[in-house]
């Protein structure tokens, strides 16, 4: 063997021998320095999808999108508790020509009005949701200074006045979002629990990806490492006449394209990596190494349970929910703005005027005003009712649109529990036909150096046993990733038998 050509069997062998090192190692979950400083990560796959659910950008977004829904949910809330406001008019200052009239003989006169208008007003507001109307106990002063025509003080007292105002008739917002708004903020936690389960899903697509590339570039080292042994092989054969000089080349043929192929596996992973690493979150210097999982062949899911799961225990079920709620809102409002209405509004309390500020509070007198402002509309050329029917059809396509989403619902997911059944047994399986292209692989190699074969048997056992491995990674893949797509479409952890949860009070205090 010339020197160039021992050479490259050397450094390939290492390399050989460092990745086998690298992937075949006991599995470890903690990191580990190397030499030059750079960290190891040794991760399952439980492990990468917790730390995407911890780090990733998606989980980020996932976390904020329901903290808006969390303050969303607070602001709701706060209308049904009382609001305590402070208002004022400051500096009002007002130097104009004022038009007066005459009572007696109706001549109009220009005269100079100069003044400054001041006013405090402190007040407690309580929403009443059950009627929509609204209760206020205020308390204000007022100041007018008048400069011109003569000059004057006046204050205005209100110590105590408390106003009500009720539409009847009306459409009441807070009566139908009290029926939504919960509905909302529980729909939001159960979207957040789906929005991991989705990044647990991207988080296997990525892991798989990497771990087959991870295979193939082990697979590209031991082909490169083998085929040289059998070149070594068959220059001796060639050297006693057993081998011709063609199947000689064609071996030689075969360690370049082995050589380019550890090569190209090299740039596949390392972008696979690349890809990973940004995903997750983690620092351009962490090596990443993955472990292969194993499948569950023991876990069953009966199709009914995942199909009640699914539309019971989802957001799925309460969106429909608030989409029956809003489109019934939407009868009522329309129902309201058709027909008669009517505001009734009713103030009492005390009040005083003043040349200064003690006079205007003392012996306050009592005021009352009511009154009901109404509206009839008498011919509105059928808009009203063109409103109420276009709001009903509108609730008949909501109506049809969750019966449909229903029947598709419970087929999707029938569908998927069946295939994640049948996904355990391919990878069973899968995993026999790699120990046996394995175990054959290794007896064509014997049976070469024994010249029972020929270079094609050889190579043909080697490309079955690598498709053989990539198959049984595909095969976990999918069974994976049903696993967790159906943990999204039912929210149920079925290697734990529990409901899916989270801490979101933590999750809100880690704001």
């Amino acid at each position: 063997m010339s020197m160039r050509p021992f050479c490259r069997y050397l450094r390939h062998t290492v390399s050989f021998i460092s990745i086998s090192a690298f992937l075949l190692a006991p599995a470890r979950s903690d990191a580990a320095g190397t030499a030059e400083g750079e960290m190891v990560l040794t991760l399952t796959l439980e492990d990468v999808i917790q730390l995407a659910q911890r780090k990733s950008l998606d989980a980020l977004m996932a976390k904020y999108s329901f903290i808006s829904s969390y303050w969303e949910y607070r602001s709701y809330r706060a209308q049904f508790l009382p609001s305590l406001n402070l208002g004022a008019d400051l500096g009002q200052y007002n130097r104009s020509l004022v038009a007066l009239q005459d009572a007696q003989t109706g001549e109009t006169r220009y005269i100079q009005n100069d003044n400054m208008y001041n006013s405090l007003v402190l007040s407690v507001d309580q929403n009443i949701p059950f009627t929509g109307g609204r209760i206020s106990l205020n308390t204000y002063l007022n100041r007018l200074d008048q400069f011109s025509p003569f000059g004057e003080v006046t204050y205005n007292s209100n110590p105590v006045n408390i106003y009500y105002e009720q539409p009847i008739f009306q459409y009441n917002r807070l009566k139908w979002e009290k029926k939504t708004e919960p509905k909302k903020y529980e729909k939001s936690k159960k979207k957040y629990l789906e929005d991991l389960e989705d990044i647990a899903i991207s988080a296997a697509g990525y892991f798989f990806s990497v771990l087959k590339c991870q295979t193939a570039l082990e697979s590209a080292v031991r082909r490169n490492g083998n085929t040289r042994q059998l070149y070594d092989i068959a220059r001796e054969r060639m050297q006693i006449g057993t081998y011709t000089k063609d199947e000689l080349l064609q071996i030689e043929l075969q360690v370049l394209n082995s050589e380019i192929a550890v090569t190209s596996a090299e740039v596949e992973l390392k972008q696979a990596l690349l890809e990973l690493g940004t995903y997750l979150g983690t620092d351009g210097n962490t090596a990443i190494r993955l472990i292969r999982p194993d499948h569950f062949s023991d876990i069953t899911i009966d199709e009914s349970d995942a199909v009640f799961r699914s539309l019971n225990n989802t957001s799925f079920s309460l969106d429909n929910e608030i989409s029956l709620i809003e489109a019934e809102a939407a009868i009522a409002r329309a129902k309201a703005e058709r027909g008669f209405s009517a505001t009734l509004a009713a103030q009492f309390g005390l009040t005083q005027t003043g040349g200064d500020l003690g006079t205007s509070y003392r012996n306050p007198i009592d005021q009352e005003i009511i009154g009901l402002s109404l509206n009839i509309p008498i011919l509105d050329w059928g808009l009203g009712k063109g409103k109420v029917q276009i709001a009903r059809t509108e609730q008949e396509i909501v109506l049809t649109q969750v019966e449909q989403e229903i029947i598709e619902k419970r087929q999707d997911i029938y569908i998927r529990a069946v295939q994640f059944n049948t996904q355990a047994r391919q990878c069973d399986v899968s995993e026999k036909a790699d120990t046996i292209a394995a175990e054959r692989y290794s007896l064509a190699v014997q049976r070469f150096r024994n010249g029972s074969i020929s270079v094609t048997d050889i190579n043909t056992a080697q490309d079955e046993r690598d498709e053989a491995t990539s198959r049984h990674i595909d095969e976990l893949a999918n069974y994976w990733i049903y696993y967790y797509t159906l943990r999204k479409e039912t929210l149920y952890d079925y290697i734990e038998g529990k409901d899916l949860s989270a801490e979101f009070d933590e999750l809100i205090e880690s704001k």
